[in-house]
Parts: structure tokens; sequence; C-alpha cells
């Protein structure tokens, strides 16, 4: 008897290249955070707080003391003041996001990560897009809060979701520094403190707690060139609160388009730096 064996006529699936695999991989990583977090809600929980805080602080203790367009109303302030807090929120998600990579790098997941048949930059946009995810949940938490605290849009639904949406690309922006941070760092707490020093000045040396018009001459162009700035006045316009006084500084006077090139522009650079720096990084 003799036994014919055949090749078979099936062909093995091409496997995956460029965007289509980087895409896959990336979610496949921010599936992995996103489990991590609601395993841990502790570190949502403790996210939510502070910018609590930061509202009702802000709120009703400075409400009566700012002067804003002339008005010392503290709804005049509070009305001012949310744009500057939402933005404040998303930008200080920056210090999780490097602290969370600086884990895995202290933890060796990051080299298993890189031994594995992934998308280069799988890894850090997965984690970037899962801190994306936390802080729509933050902003959706906040926004509640502060309409319960007086807080109201006046230009419509759709031009707040264009507010929130520039709010949530400056976050994203921002999480691609953490992530260099986190890259460039030996623990998670020094990822944390490194996320958090520069987070100062950028948010309050700006227009989200005070007119930048108050400020000393010399320190007026630093806050209306500011990044931070630019969304900040952009939110406002687009939820028809109070604004800054009128500037002749360019992202000012046009700050959607500002906000939208400067986050942009961060993402390009620190993305590009963020996965450089993830192939030759070493625990």
């Amino acid at each position: 008897m003799t036994t014919t064996v055949t090749a078979s006529t099936r062909t093995a699936p091409k496997p995956r290249g460029g965007v289509s695999q980087s895409i896959a991989d990336s979610l496949v990583v921010a599936k992995r955070n996103l489990i991590r977090m609601t395993r841990i809600p502790e570190m949502v929980i403790f996210g939510l707080i502070q910018p609590i805080m930061f509202v009702v602080l802000f709120s009703y203790v400075f409400g009566g003391s700012m002067s804003i367009g002339g008005s010392t109303s503290p709804q005049v302030y509070r009305e001012f003041l949310m744009a500057g807090i939402f933005a404040q929120t998303v930008t200080f998600a920056t210090a999780g996001a490097g602290a969370g990579i600086a884990d895995d790098m202290h933890k060796g997941l990051i080299d298993r990560f890189r031994s594995l048949p992934m998308a280069r930059g799988a890894v850090l946009t997965g984690r970037t897009l899962a801190d994306l995810v936390q802080t729509t949940l933050t902003l959706v938490v906040l926004a509640i809060v502060a309409l319960l605290v007086g807080w109201r849009i006046h230009e419509g639904v759709p031009k707040a979701l264009a507010a929130f949406a520039l709010l949530l690309l400056l976050g994203y922006a921002f999480s691609w520094i953490g992530a260099l941070i986190g890259l460039s760092v030996r623990t998670p707490e020094a990822a944390t403190s490194g996320g958090l020093i520069w987070l100062f000045p950028v948010t309050f040396i700006s227009n989200a707690f005070v007119d930048s018009s108050q400020m000393p001459s010399w320190l007026q162009p630093i806050a209306e060139w500011n990044p931070f700035s630019a969304t900040v006045q952009a939110c406002r316009e687009l939820f028809g609160n109070p604004g800054v006084s009128p500037s002749d500084a360019w992202p000012m006077q046009y700050p959607v388009w500002a906000s939208l090139i400067w986050s942009f522009l961060i993402i390009v650079v620190f993305r590009t730096l963020s996965v450089r720096k993830y192939r030759s990084a070493t625990v």
C-alpha cells in the first residue's frame, strides 16, 4: 500500500505590517493598561479627587477676590476658572503616564515587550491611549462638578464638545512628554516628581487662573505664548465663558488654531523622542 501525501493548498496568513500592525499592537497594550486600571481602582479615585478639590478651593476661596473684566463676582470667576481647571487636569495626567512607564521599566516589562515581534512604539502608544481614556472619565466627572458649582456653557453643545476635544488632544500631547520622562529616569517616584516639577510653572504662568494682562510686563509674553494658555483661551471662547483682556499675541487672537498647532507639534516631537528612547532605554 502506498500513501500519497499532498501538500496543503492553504497558504499561511500574511504577517501584518506597517500601520495595521502598529494599530493592532497599540490597542492590545491599551487594553492591558485599562484592565490594570480597573484592578487598581484607587488610581482612578485619587485622580478624580484632586481636580474636584481644585474646583471647590478656587471657586469658593478665591472667587470673590479675583477681578475678571472689572468684575469681582464669584460667578464670573467660576466661569473664567473652569477652562483652566479642565486644562490643568488633563495635563497633570502626564505624571501618571510617566510613573506607569517607569514602573514597567523597573519591573522589566519593557524589556519583555521589546523582545516580542511588536511594532516599535506600540507599547508607548497603547499606554498613552489608556491614559487618554482615564482622562476622559475624569473630565466627565469634573464637568458635572463644575455644573454643580455654577459653571455654564453659552455657545451650545457642539462647541462645548469641540472644547473638550481640544482639552483631550492637549492631554494626549502632554502624555508623550510624560512617556519620555518615564523612560529617562530609574524609578516611578522620580518619574512622578519629574512629571510634576515642570507642570507647575507651565500651568500657573498662564491665563488659567488669572488674567495674564495683570502679570508683570516681562512675564505676559511667556504666558500668552504658553501652549497651555492657547488651549485655555480656546476653550473659553468655545464655552462662551469670560476670557482674558484683548492681546496682540497671535495665540490669543487665534487660540483654536494655536491650540491645534501646539498640540500636534508636541505629539510629533515627543513621540519621536520617546520611541527613540524606548529602543535604547535600560533599567
